[in-house]
């Protein structure tokens, strides 16, 4: 489902989960990676415990939504989620933009929490199933673990909000959506009189439209689970799932109130507006002109309305052309794939967020100095941008929490500075 993440926690808590955490990687056994190639992606069939997150059963995907409470489903459903729900292909480029090597790893190095730390310490530490860094069009880092590789399709969770707000603005320069300043019920005549109906699509986009929803993963019974599990288990499908949330608790543009709901009206806007799919309209104008080499997936619900709140499946070296094309101010290759002037005004009218670290455009995240982007998943899915040195990285993750986000964060800084 979505995300939502408070402040980052304090260095003193993290002192302490960090020293607690090396020695349960050390019992865990996974500190070797079996197959090492410096000039190629670099694969490892453990992770950090490894045992619990199912290698002794092979990492099964079970089903639909076991993987919630059961971590033994948690890398093949991730990896797979395509065939735990029916899917739309987003299909690829018909020749896939070429990716140079750097000839060895970067020996990159961070300091956290009083301690010097490297790449292998941080994949043995922490659940990650992918990483990749990439810097214009060259890849310095690209590992995997826990038995994947470079052919599967990794999930996005809510890093598929910015995909949708892109096509918005992709949609918006065609003219199919007239001005962001319309009512979703414009588009989506069964929104009609409905709180989503009447709010503006910029208000939408800002996650500001007012309507009231909670979006609180530690409680199964609150909005995003009714949300989540209408559109996926239930057959209600978008629209009918989303109209169940309709009081409102501030006007439109008001109050930044996290909402995956937000992006499900923004979804059902762009397939009536376009009267295209939004996978189709995905690969068209965003995921063949970037040139990636292999087909994705978008999970759907029972009317065969994307699921526009998360759920896109890709390789991370699609996942890191789409950084790349946002870190070239929405270009590929010199070719406008999402107008510049889209990001700027996604950039001028963002807004604060629950962290101060963090503020919010149009379905993407931005740093708080607004230089870089970052598209953010539950459970520590991210793909982060800062156009300046054109670098990129890419992280699919099991799980996460506080002191996760905070050491990524802080060897994404290094990255910046040493890799420049």
């Amino acid at each position: 489902m979505g995300t939502q993440r408070g402040p980052a926690k304090s260095l003193v808590r993290a002192a302490l989960l960090v020293a607690a955490l090396a020695v349960s990687a050390l019992r865990a056994g996974a500190q070797v990676p079996t197959t090492v190639n410096d000039s190629g992606p670099r694969f490892r069939p453990d992770g950090f415990m490894a045992e619990a997150y199912g290698r002794l059963v092979g990492y099964p995907h079970c089903k639909q939504l076991e993987y919630i409470d059961d971590k033994r489903c948690r890398v093949g459903a991730f990896s797979h989620f395509d065939t735990l729900f029916p899917a739309r292909t987003i299909a690829p480029a018909r020749e896939a933009s070429k990716f140079g090597r750097a000839a060895h790893e970067p020996d990159l190095r961070y300091s956290f929490a009083g301690k010097e730390w490297t790449i292998d310490d941080y994949l043995n530490r922490f659940p990650i199933t992918g990483l990749l860094i990439a810097k214009g069009d060259t890849i310095l880092v690209e590992r995997y673990q826990y038995g994947r590789n470079d052919g599967h399709r990794m999930t996005s969770f809510s890093m598929a909000k910015t995909i949708v707000g892109l096509l918005v603005g992709v949609a918006i320069s065609e003219g199919a959506i007239r001005s962001i300043d319309d009512r979703a019920e414009t588009y989506v005549p069964g929104l009609a009189g409905t709180e989503y109906g009447l709010a503006p699509i910029k208000a939408l986009l800002q996650m500001r439209s007012g309507v009231h929803f909670n979006e609180d993963y530690t409680d199964g019974t609150s909005d995003i689970y009714t949300l989540g599990r209408g559109v996926l288990e239930q057959g209600a499908g978008s629209l009918a799932t989303v109209k169940r949330f309709n009081s409102r608790r501030a006007a439109p543009g008001e109050v930044f109130s996290y909402s995956s709901a937000e992006t499900v009206v923004l979804g059902l806007v762009l397939a009536s507006a376009t009267g295209r799919t939004v996978a189709d309209y995905a690969s068209e104008k965003i995921w063949q002109r970037i040139g990636t080499e292999a087909a994705a997936s978008w999970i759907i619900d029972a009317t065969g309305q994307e699921i526009a709140f998360a759920y896109v499946n890709a390789v991370l070296r699609d996942w890191a052309r789409l950084g790349l094309m946002l870190a070239h101010d929405g270009s590929w290759s010199g070719r406008s794939v999402v107008p510049a002037a889209w990001l700027a005004e996604s950039r001028k009218n963002s807004g604060e967020t629950l962290s101060p670290l963090l503020r919010y455009g149009y379905q993407i995240w931005l740093s708080a100095d607004l230089k870089r982007y970052a598209l953010r998943g539950l459970r520590g899915q991210w793909v982060l941008v800062d156009p300046e040195t054109k670098l990129v990285m890419v992280q699919t993750s099991l799980s996460n929490d506080g002191l996760q986000d905070d050491e990524m964060a802080t060897m994404w800084t290094a990255a910046r500075a040493q890799l420049q």
